[in-house]
């Protein structure tokens, strides 16, 4: 009996090696984008009053952490290692069932909220297709690149770092031009993007680099492809770490650049698209590339996160945290979690108009306005959704974040025999760290947090019968 299920699991289809270091990092880019910071310069600087470089620069250490714990559970736990799987194994499988139905709050938004940008942003250019019809396309084409395997997204992801990267690399050209024909004669003209003693107040600075952080949010998906990357005890410490560092590095020049040429103290003539503004400034065709890479970099995040989401269910299905026949299940010809990818699609489908409505309500009818069918396709082509969707990332990404940085402290110095202050200072910073821009979170996020991590409960007490059946987390070999 147990000879012929062992011959069963080991014949059944896996997920294949493919991913190289460069694969692993150009996928942790493309996700987190390289254009990061631009969709939310305005937010950032009106927050910071102009310290948007320093808040980046502050939230770049801290995701550090965080990252150095992610890369070491995943040198633990190669194959398709995850939050969840961390926290079960290393703390307990009730946690890290907790952990992952946070995670996948944070997942299933993230193609969900680039499905609303883009469709939003498509609109402008092609304003006679209604912005409901691009939402459909967008969570259709995610869907069929994706079903297509990690191969065709690997390559793609290359042609899009490489596009955004030229973008990147004209602004900072466009940048150096304008500035060297606008001289000045202020001693801390260079030095004022990273602190101005006129408008520093400390609440305006952590209330910046509580935003900041989602500048990095989706490094972690990284760690979703370990089953499916070459050396992954090696690479995905070395791609989570270095895609902190390349992003940070990147979106800190981005901003630094941007204050040059836009000073904080003058305001912008719309907060959203406040980057393409100041791009339009330093070179005028600018305004509408930068726009047209921004939706590039959404496009790009959106299909990317589509695969980490159906990852992160696979992994659960096969742990049984979820039903296994169906969530656990590869496809043999393209070794992919099809249904996964099918199941992510539809929730974006869906969610892009549920999201609008919801978040149209709140603006439109909550604020007062009364529901006319002008009131209704204002609700329907909206971007207000985006705003919202962007507010609750955080609350599942963070418990995700505190959860791994506490499975790691366990594993590498709570139990170890040696105990390395290496082991100690990374995990223990990044979960206070995190511990504390999760404190903050607004509101809203905070409700639908709550509401979603309810529902995840409640589901959990159906599956084990009020507890009385254990969780089961099944790591599997390499």
């Amino acid at each position: 009996m147990g000879t012929e299920a062992t011959t069963v699991t080991a014949s059944a289809p896996r997920l294949r090696r493919t991913l190289t270091l460069w694969d692993l990092i150009l996928y942790g880019v493309i996700v987190i984008q390289p254009v990061a910071p631009m969709s939310v310069y305005g937010v950032l600087s009106e927050r910071g009053r102009g310290h948007v470089v320093t808040a980046i620069l502050i939230a770049m250490v801290a995701m550090l952490f965080t990252g150095i714990s992610y890369g070491r559970m995943a040198r633990a736990y190669p194959s398709a290692g995850s939050a969840f799987t961390y926290v079960a194994q290393e703390i307990h499988p009730g946690m890290g069932y907790v952990t992952g139905w946070s995670m996948v709050m944070d997942y299933m938004l993230n193609p969900l909220i680039c499905t609303v940008w883009c469709a939003g942003a498509a609109n402008q250019f092609a304003p006679e297709v209604p912005a409901w019809t691009w939402k459909v396309f967008f969570a259709v084409i995610f869907t069929l690149l994706n079903i297509r395997g990690i191969k065709t997204s690997a390559r793609i992801n290359t042609g899009m770092a490489i596009a955004m990267g030229m973008v990147v690399v004209v602004i900072f050209i466009a940048a150096a031009r304008y500035l060297l024909g606008h001289p000045v004669h202020d001693s801390m003209f260079l030095t004022r993007p990273f602190y101005d003693p006129h408008t520093f107040t400390w609440t305006g600075l952590f209330g910046c680099t509580s935003i900041a952080v989602l500048t990095y949010i989706g490094f972690d998906g990284i760690s979703t492809l370990s089953e499916e990357a070459e050396n992954p005890r090696r690479n995905i410490l070395l791609a989570t770490v270095l895609t902190c560092v390349v992003i940070g590095i990147l979106s800190a020049a981005e901003a630094y650049v941007a204050q040059l040429v836009w000073p904080a103290s003058e305001p912008f003539p719309d907060v959203n698209t406040a980057y393409s503004y100041v791009a339009g400034r330093m070179w005028a065709p600018l305004f509408t590339v930068v726009n047209l890479t921004l939706l590039l970099a959404n496009f790009g995040s959106g299909m990317g996160a589509q695969i980490g989401a159906a990852r992160l269910l696979y992994g659960m299905g096969r742990s049984n945290a979820l039903p296994k026949s169906f969530f656990g299940a590869v496809d043999e010809k393209h070794r992919i979690p099809r249904n996964n990818v099918f199941v992510v699609g539809i929730f974006v489908l869906v969610g892009a108009f549920l999201l609008e409505v919801i978040a149209g309500y709140k603006t439109y009818v909550l604020g007062g306005s009364k529901l006319t069918s002008e009131t209704a396709m204002k609700i329907l082509n909206g971007g207000e959704a985006y705003g919202l969707g962007a507010e609750m990332l955080n609350f599942g990404a963070l418990i995700a974040f505190m959860g791994v940085n506490a499975a790691a402290f366990l594993r590498y110095y709570y139990r170890a025999e040696d105990k390395k202050l290496t082991n100690l200072i990374p995990p223990a910073l990044g979960f206070v760290i995190c511990l504390a821009l999760w404190l903050n979170l607004s509101r809203p996020a905070i409700i639908v947090g709550s509401i979603w991590m309810a529902l995840g409960i409640a589901f959990g007490v159906w599956k084990t019968r009020w507890f009385r059946e254990p969780l089961s987390f099944e790591v599997p070999a390499e």
